[in-house]
Protein backbone atom coordinates (compact mmCIF):
# COMPACT_ATOMS: atom_id res chain seq x y z
CA UNK A 1 0.00 0.00 0.00
CA UNK A 2 1.26 3.49 -0.64
CA UNK A 3 1.69 5.99 2.17
CA UNK A 4 -0.97 8.42 0.92
CA UNK A 5 -3.65 5.71 0.79
CA UNK A 6 -2.68 4.48 4.26
CA UNK A 7 -3.06 8.05 5.59
CA UNK A 8 -6.51 8.32 3.95
CA UNK A 9 -7.61 5.07 5.59
CA UNK A 10 -6.25 6.12 8.99
CA UNK A 11 -8.15 9.43 8.80
CA UNK A 12 -11.40 7.92 7.56
CA UNK A 13 -14.28 7.12 9.93
CA UNK A 14 -15.14 4.16 7.68
CA UNK A 15 -13.48 0.86 8.54
CA UNK A 16 -11.37 -0.44 5.64
CA UNK A 17 -10.43 -4.06 5.05
CA UNK A 18 -6.66 -3.89 5.58
CA UNK A 19 -4.33 -6.74 6.41
CA UNK A 20 -0.72 -7.11 7.43
CA UNK A 21 0.76 -10.57 6.83
CA UNK A 22 -2.78 -11.85 6.29
CA UNK A 23 -4.06 -10.53 9.63
CA UNK A 24 -6.89 -7.94 9.65
CA UNK A 25 -5.57 -4.72 11.22
CA UNK A 26 -6.61 -1.19 12.13
CA UNK A 27 -4.32 1.66 11.07
CA UNK A 28 -3.90 4.19 13.88
CA UNK A 29 -1.23 6.50 12.50
CA UNK A 30 1.25 6.91 9.65
CA UNK A 31 4.76 8.19 10.40
CA UNK A 32 5.74 10.31 7.37
CA UNK A 33 9.41 10.44 8.30
CA UNK A 34 10.10 6.73 8.07
CA UNK A 35 7.10 5.28 6.16
CA UNK A 36 5.94 3.24 9.13
CA UNK A 37 2.36 2.57 10.19
CA UNK A 38 1.15 2.21 13.78
CA UNK A 39 -1.39 -0.62 13.69
CA UNK A 40 -3.08 -3.23 15.83
CA UNK A 41 -4.79 -6.53 14.98
CA UNK A 42 -8.57 -6.23 15.08
CA UNK A 43 -8.70 -9.32 17.30
CA UNK A 44 -6.11 -7.91 19.75
CA UNK A 45 -6.43 -4.11 20.10
CA UNK A 46 -3.91 -4.10 22.95
CA UNK A 47 -1.14 -5.45 20.68
CA UNK A 48 -0.02 -2.24 18.96
CA UNK A 49 2.95 -2.44 16.62
CA UNK A 50 4.81 -0.45 13.99
CA UNK A 51 5.19 -1.95 10.52
CA UNK A 52 6.37 -0.66 7.13
CA UNK A 53 3.50 0.90 5.15
CA UNK A 54 4.51 -1.35 2.24
CA UNK A 55 3.52 -4.42 4.29
CA UNK A 56 -0.14 -3.32 4.42
CA UNK A 57 -2.67 -4.64 1.91
CA UNK A 58 -6.12 -3.21 1.21
CA UNK A 59 -8.85 -5.61 0.15
CA UNK A 60 -12.35 -4.96 -1.24
CA UNK A 61 -15.30 -3.75 0.82
CA UNK A 62 -15.26 -4.69 4.50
Amino acid sequence: MNKQRAKEIAASPVMANVTCDGMPVYIQHIDDDNDMARIYPLSQPDQEMSVPVASLREHGEY
